[in-house]
């Protein structure tokens, strides 16, 4: 278990990490505004065929 910690502060620390993390930042706001906007799109679509439904 020690190994396991030194190892972890020691990647924490370098700059490989840091990179990574910034990385993984990104792309989970990529993905929060991908499914942000599929949400949107999804409920104006559906109120699109509901009006067009109405109508025919």
């Amino acid at each position: 278990m020690k190994k396991f910690i030194l190892g972890l502060t020691r990647f924490v620390g370098s700059e490989e990490a840091v990179t990574a993390i910034e990385y993984a930042l990104l792309a989970a706001l990529i993905a929060v505004a991908v499914i942000g906007g599929a949400s949107l799109l999804g409920t104006s679509v559906h109120n699109e065929f509901s009006s067009i439904a109405g109508v025919v």
